[in-house]
């Protein structure tokens, strides 16, 4: 096998480039996208300047890639791979996968999207541990939705960008994701990153509020964001998503969520949408219930591996 392998931090433009030729050939090949988003608007647009990438070559082609995140002092650091189709097959993988446990001192996370039995095989043989599972659901949107009330004095509207809403909805996600920190510790640098990506679409961010906020201003007690994906790609079916859906913890077990998920379903019913869909973690049995309830089953996993020594 003649490879090499290059570490970096931040890539250059061609760099960048050519790790997207690798994840668009994954993606086709595996019918599932090999990085989160959290990986790809660090690639687009830069991010954490600790985050690293790893490169292999095999040649002067570029064979694999690898995305190393240190940044979280208690789960460790996390990481996310891509071999090309063209390379598999070849130990490529195995070595990528070393080289990024090597730099992260042998201690890392990794996701690998759609529970390919490659990345199961390859992880496990590496002493590496499934730690957690993130379930895909779907459902049609064609089925019926159903009517929904909102708590008594809780009204909807949408997200304003660029105005006091965007404290208000970071200081309410912290609180509601106060137990997932990959959520709850998102920035005013990320929710500005996703408002300039194309998806994004400020009629579909639904927030729920009640009088009595600050300056006699409503206060914000939960919000259901939604995303459409595949827009204007002739090759692929549009699909929504309940991006994520949050409630004051004050108000939980009154029925906001539930109501602002169906709101949020309608929305994307009336943009033409057939499908939906969410990702909820598999632990988390309340939220399952929830889902299925409203006619959501499980469509595909993601799976994270663990490792703590090298």
């Amino acid at each position: 096998m003649n490879a090499r392998v290059e570490h970096r931090g931040a890539l250059g433009e061609q760099e960048v480039s050519e790790v997207l030729t690798v994840v668009d050939a994954a993606t086709k090949a595996d019918g599932v996208r090999p990085l989160n988003e959290h990986v790809m608007l660090h690639l687009r647009y830069g991010g954490d300047e600790r985050a690293g990438a790893v490169l292999l070559y095999a040649g002067d082609d570029l064979a694999g890639y690898a995305h190393l995140d240190p940044t979280d002092p208690v789960e460790g650091p996390s990481g996310e791979l891509v071999v090309h189709p063209a390379f598999r097959g070849r130990g490529y993988g195995r070595r990528l996968l070393r080289a990024v446990l090597d730099r992260a001192g042998g201690r890392l996370r990794l996701w690998a999207h759609g529970g390919h039995p490659a990345a199961d095989a390859l992880a496990l043989s590496e002493g590496f541990e499934r730690a957690r599972s993130l379930w895909q659901m779907r459902r049609p949107l064609s089925a019926d939705i159903g009517a929904f009330d909102l708590p008594e004095g809780v009204r909807l509207r949408t997200f304003e960008p660029g105005t006091s809403d965007q404290e208000a909805w970071l200081a309410l996600n912290a609180k509601a994701f106060a137990d997932h920190p990959e959520q709850g510790a998102w920035t005013l640098d990320d929710l500005r990153l996703r408002e300039r990506e194309p998806w994004f679409d400020p009629a579909g961010f639904f927030l729920a509020v009640r009088p009595g906020g600050p300056e006699g201003r409503d206060r914000l007690v939960g919000f259901h964001w939604t995303k459409v994906h595949g827009d204007g790609d002739h090759a692929h079916e549009p699909i929504g998503e309940v991006y994520v859906v949050g409630v004051d913890p004050a108000e939980q077990g009154g029925g906001l969520g539930r109501s602002l998920t169906l709101a949020g379903l309608a929305h994307l019913r009336s943009r033409g949408l057939t499908h939906v869909m969410l990702y909820v973690d598999e632990s988390n049995s309340a939220a399952i219930r929830l889902y299925q309830g409203l006619g959501f089953t499980r469509w595909d996993v993601d799976v994270m591996y663990r490792k703590d020594t090298a």
